[in-house]
Parts: C-alpha cells; sequence; structure tokens
C-alpha cells in the first residue's frame, strides 16, 4: 500500500511487503519521500506470519507526524522536521494504491531472488478498507488550515500523537523486530545521517 502524488518531484508513503525465499520471515518496508527523495527506509520482522490471516495495516499521515501501525500497535513514527530543513510530505495531494510490483532487482534479499513467475498469477486480498481524510478538489483541500474536524467522522487524527502507552509499544517493536533502520545505516551516509535521525 502507498499513498503517492503524481509527478517528478512526488510525496510518497510506502507500506510494503517484500518478496521471500520459501522459509524466510517476511519483510515489512516502510519508506517516506518528499519531493522526489526517498532513502527513508525502515524494515521488520513482524511477531507473527503476516499469510496466515489478515491483519490492519494503517498510516496515520497528519501536520505533525506519519505513524505506521500494525493491528494498532504503532511500528515506525516519522515526525515533521521543517524547522531543522528536512522536507516533510504535507503540500500535495496524495491518492493511495495498492498493487504487486516486480522489485526483484532489490527486494527480495537484496535483488538475490528473483521473481517466479511460474507462480503466477500472484493475488493479494483486502478487506474491511476505511480511510477517513481531507479531500483535494479544484486545488482546494476539504480541511481548513488547522483543523479536519469539519469533514471527517471525528476529526482527532488531524492532531493525533503518540501517548505513553504508545510510545512505549513503539519502541518495544523497534528494539526486538527492526532490522533496518537508515538513522543507523553509517556506511550509506558517509557524510553524516540525515538531519532528522540526530535529533530523534
Amino acid at each position: 500500500m502507498q499513498l503517492k502524488s503524481p509527478g517528478s518531484t512526488w510525496d510518497e508513503i510506502d507500506f510494503e511487503f517484500l518478496g521471500n525465499s520459501s522459509g524466510d520471515p517476511y519483510t515489512l518496508h516502510t519508506n517516506v519521500f518528499t519531493n522526489g527523495k526517498g532513502d527513508r527506509e525502515q524494515q521488520f520482522h513482524l511477531w507473527f506470519d503476516p499469510t496466515a490471516d489478515f491483519h490492519t495495516y494503517s498510516i496515520l499521515w497528519n501536520p505533525q507526524r506519519i505513524v505506521f501501525s500494525v493491528d494498532g500497535t504503532p511500528i515506525r513514527e516519522f515526525k515533521n522536521s521543517e524547522s531543522i530543513g528536512v522536507p516533510f510530505p504535507k503540500n500535495q495531494p496524495m491518492r493511495i494504491y495498492s498493487s504487486l510490483w516486480n522489485a526483484d532487482d532489490w527486494a527480495t534479499r537484496g535483488g538475490l531472488v528473483k521473481t517466479d513467475w511460474t507462480h503466477a498469477p500472484f493475488t493479494a486480498s483486502y478487506r474491511n478498507f476505511n480511510a477517513d481524510a481531507c479531500v483535494w478538489s479544484n486545488g482546494k483541500s476539504s480541511c481548513a488550515s488547522n483543523s479536519a474536524s469539519s469533514t471527517s467522522s471525528n476529526g482527532a487524527w488531524f492532531s493525533q500523537e503518540l501517548d505513553s502507552t504508545n510510545q512505549n509499544r513503539l519502541e518495544w517493536v523497534q528494539k526486538n523486530y527492526m532490522i533496518y533502520n537508515y538513522c543507523t545505516d553509517t556506511k550509506r551516509f558517509p557524510q553524516g545521517l540525515p538531519a532528522e535521525c540526530r535529533t530523534s
């Protein structure tokens, strides 16, 4: 699932499962793009087999933060750090997409495992989809500049943040299930980690 705006300087919020070799854990991949630039990946092995049953995967995106959650448990928070010069996706309307696509040049074991097309067609099933959002129409958002209460069912998401319980759950997931964090990849960023990594 991804949220994405059109154009060459797009914004994007990714929530993706990478392919796996039989018997390997599934990798849940997250990324945030702003103005066409991503490189903000965090990856997780979940505490359950995601193929055994339906689970709820959600994205909270408001002007202050992006929170990725699984079954109500936050796994990642990307805060708005514009105050220190970090771009944040907030000025471009995005559509939600869900698809299966071939990423075998990089995804499964770093691109070592290629897609086995003899297993096609590949399918995905969804249920209980729900969206509460500002709607972009005629060049304007349906939400007032500082409040979503006029358009959404309750508007609480527009200013929602993690309470102490969910902050603890986030830390538990990141300590026990995160397998990659761009904010600790000094080989990838030899000139220094991105600014948002140095403040969190």
